[in-house]
């Protein structure tokens, strides 16, 4: 990145994006975020590219795990 410190912002909105977990093949990341009201997962390309939600339900959703 730009200042150096190889920390790169890949999300920007109010809500709180947490507990990131890149996929095996370092391609995809998911992460916990309350940005429709309430924690869901949602994964994203490695750039912040392609968000997608990928739970929803009344549950507050904050870890998530890659499989083989």
């Amino acid at each position: 990145n730009a200042d150096g410190s190889g920390v790169e912002r890949l999300t920007n909105n109010s809500a709180r994006d947490e507990r990131p977990n890149w996929s095996p093949d370092g391609r995809r990341i998911t992460f916990a975020s309350n940005r429709d009201g309430n924690y869901e997962i949602y994964a994203m390309d490695a750039n912040g590219s392609n968000v997608t939600r990928l739970t929803s339900h009344s549950a507050s959703d904050h870890s998530s795990y890659w499989g083989p």
